[in-house]
């Protein structure tokens, strides 16, 4: 089977990208696979997340600059879509056209044809409605592969499509196959779009080479700097209060971002210079958590959580914000605790509590051990049945 992975970028940081890798090198073991990105090729480096041990080609597409004629016209129909005219179904496909113009919806539709792939997967919401777009243009059977929430595509302040939500429901259903992150999403897009999905979960992306422990004494978080998402700004507050109890534990975040400087000045407001630490996004991101005790996940809110698996793998006890997809995963499973959302006091009560907790070692062997239901080799079951059976 020839598949094709159709993306923004592989050779940058992120979570999108590393699950990507790892579902396109298990997948290369057995079919022809395509990553197809839009990075620009002075970026192409296989060694990030060890693509250069899978036998993938890559395909860099640059698509030309939009004529003027044709930029304004599509500008034009976009703000009456979102201001003046009925979402309905007629009107939201076109919008579907305007926002993807003819001359780049072209490239694509001769890339994808000239490939002769059975399968190509949109990777996120904007590169799949690229594809629902043309899906009656090219030959392959079409995926879109959603790497977010419902809520963060459409419910929360700062949501990724929230005047595209007609888009999403009239659109997308031109796709073969939908893929979700969390049966929370599945029910989600069901219950207000009317749109069916399926829910594969996220792989676990490392190999875990060595485990945490509560002898650290460090608590650890990582994800990009984002404004409004991760909540590292929460968590450096509620360190600060669980700080004033406890004159030991540290704290490292590892990531990069917009809010990096909002983040030092915090840590700084609060005169945490000694004990919280940040860290750059590194390739080899294991030796944080074999260096840590717990990990902290504060977002205000999340797709999937893939550093909660790789920080259960190394036997992290798990405090987290009780968000849907977090209670799905983790609730019950004996792996840490939740704190109310968006709430640095609530947090800072988990944290000394979990300090002060002497068995430890009990949530260490729980969360190590549920992990494994997220190998690879679980998950891949999951896509292969997908890719091979039709609509």
């Amino acid at each position: 089977m020839k598949i094709c992975f159709y993306c923004n970028t592989i050779f940058t940081f992120g979570g999108v990208q590393r699950v990507m890798a790892v579902i396109a090198k298990e997948l290369s073991k057995e079919h022809d696979v395509t990553i197809l990105t839009l990075d620009n090729p002075s970026l192409n480096d296989t060694t990030m997340y060890g693509l250069n041990s899978a036998n993938i080609h890559y395909i860099n597409l640059q698509y030309p600059r939009i004529p003027f004629y044709e930029n304004i016209s599509c500008k034009a129909y976009s703000l009456l879509y979102k201001t003046i005219l009925p979402q309905n179904k007629l009107l939201s496909k076109w919008y579907g056209y305007s926002s993807f113009p003819h001359s780049q919806r072209s490239l694509l539709i001769k890339t994808l044809n000239q490939g002769s792939y059975d399968v190509v997967v949109g990777v996120h919401v904007f590169l799949s409605f690229h594809l629902a777009s043309i899906q009656k243009q090219i030959k392959a059977k079409t995926i879109g592969w959603m790497h977010n929430s419902y809520d963060a595509f459409f419910s929360i302040k700062t949501s990724y499509v929230g005047k595209q939500k007609n888009q999403f429901k009239y659109l997308m259903p031109e796709l073969d196959k939908i893929i979700v992150l969390s049966k929370y999403d599945q029910e989600k897009f069901q219950k207000e779009l009317n749109v069916h999905t399926e829910a594969i979960y996220n792989p676990l992306t490392i190999e875990p080479k060595g485990k945490g422990s509560p002898k650290h004494k460090k608590f650890l978080a990582i994800g990009r700097f984002s404004p409004l998402h991760k909540g590292f700004d929460i968590l450096i507050n509620a360190f600060a209060l669980f700080a004033k109890q406890n004159q030991d534990w540290t704290l490292d975040i590892v990531g990069e971002g917009p809010e990096e400087d909002m983040l030092r000045s915090l840590i700084c407001k609060h005169h945490l210079e000694k004990r919280v630490t940040l860290y750059p996004f590194t390739k080899e991101v294991e030796k944080h958590y074999e260096s840590a005790s717990v990990y902290v996940l504060s977002s205000r809110w999340e797709g999937f959580g893939l550093v909660l698996v790789e920080a259960m793998s190394y036997g992290l006890p798990i405090i987290s914000s009780n968000l849907p997809v977090t209670k799905e995963l983790l609730e019950g499973k004996g792996v840490g605790v939740f704190f109310e959302s968006e709430d640095a006091t609530d947090l800072a009560k988990r944290m000394l509590s979990i300090t002060q907790n002497r068995n430890l070692e009990a949530t260490t062997y729980n969360a190590i051990e549920y992990s494994k239901q997220f190998y690879t080799a679980n998950i891949y079951k999951q896509w292969e049945h997908l890719l091979i059976n039709k609509r």
